[in-house]
């Protein structure tokens, strides 16, 4: 296990950072992507309390694979000044935890149907945000997500055809793109040269429930070898959603992700341990 690069989101395992990461030495992995910490969101976080998490961090011997940022996960109505200064925040924060990386997303709307107007300015603030990464030295992974401009794999293709660069890359999430109704290979294929990064989360064809990687319609096996085998070098990071837990009503729009038991220690490890299933058969 020690050549994979294996991180995942611990604030599934407890609000706490000094648990998480207790419970992180204990499985031998030596990332996280910082989401929730103690109560707070990775970019509500002030300066001193970045550099407190990052001497939390020191201690137990654990670095940042990405920072699993909210940058884009707003209403394109909501306007967008004072969002960029939250990604501003957040670049800042990548910087004090050492990381180049920055998970992003393309923006809600409210209407049924993007309009071409809708796409022009989602384009818009995705170019000035990756013109701020140029030039702060960090790289905005764009996670496709069910509901946001990006959700399909023909509109990530989109943005990567109008984007891409060495500041601007892709996370390929398997659930969520099975929670869209898309299939994961043939999004995977298309994506193969973009994605930099991989969210290990499975779900269930139809019902769109999460379940362990390798137990759902997300091809991870597939995707997993593919993605080792031709060299990325990439994080694998766990995000399980297998129950509820501290600030998942500020991430998910899904009312039956918050009615599930709280998520912990176990669902965590039991997400690791599907994980390393994958892994063995590589």
């Amino acid at each position: 296990m020690q050549y994979f690069k294996i991180s995942g989101f611990s604030d599934e395992i407890a609000s706490d950072i000094v648990t998480q990461f207790e419970v992180l030495n204990r499985l031998g992995i030596r990332y996280f992507e910082p989401r929730g910490i103690n109560g707070k969101n990775i970019s509500s976080l002030s300066t001193d309390e970045v550099n407190e998490l990052k001497a939390v961090m020191r201690e137990y011997g654990i670095e940042a694979s990405s920072i699993g940022s909210p940058v884009g996960k707003v209403k394109l109505s909501d306007g967008f000044d004072e969002h960029f200064g939250l990604f501003r925040r957040t670049v800042n924060t990548a910087k004090i935890l050492g990381t180049r990386y920055i998970r992003i997303f393309s923006f809600y709307h409210d209407n049924t149907e993007w309009s071409e107007e809708e796409r022009t300015e989602v384009l818009k603030r995705l170019a000035r945000m990756i013109e701020y990464a140029v030039d702060n030295d960090v790289i905005l992974l764009h996670e496709n997500e069910k509901d946001i401009y990006g959700d399909t794999g023909e509109r990530c293709m989109e943005l990567m055809s109008e984007l891409y660069c060495d500041n601007f890359k892709a996370v390929f999430d398997p659930a969520n793109f099975v929670q869209c109704g898309t299939d994961t290979k043939k999004a995977y294929d298309m994506l193969r040269p973009y994605v930099e990064y991989m969210h290990i989360k499975d779900a269930v064809m139809g019902s769109g429930r999460v379940v362990p990687a390798g137990f759902g319609g997300g091809n991870l096996s597939y995707i997993v070898t593919d993605f080792i085998k031709n060299g990325s070098g990439g994080f694998l990071s766990l995000e399980p959603h297998l129950g509820s837990f501290e600030g998942l009503a500020d991430l998910e729009l899904d009312a039956d992700m918050l009615s599930l038991p709280k998520s912990g220690e176990g669902t965590f490890t039991i997400a690791f341990n599907a994980l390393k299933k994958i892994i063995e058969g590589i």
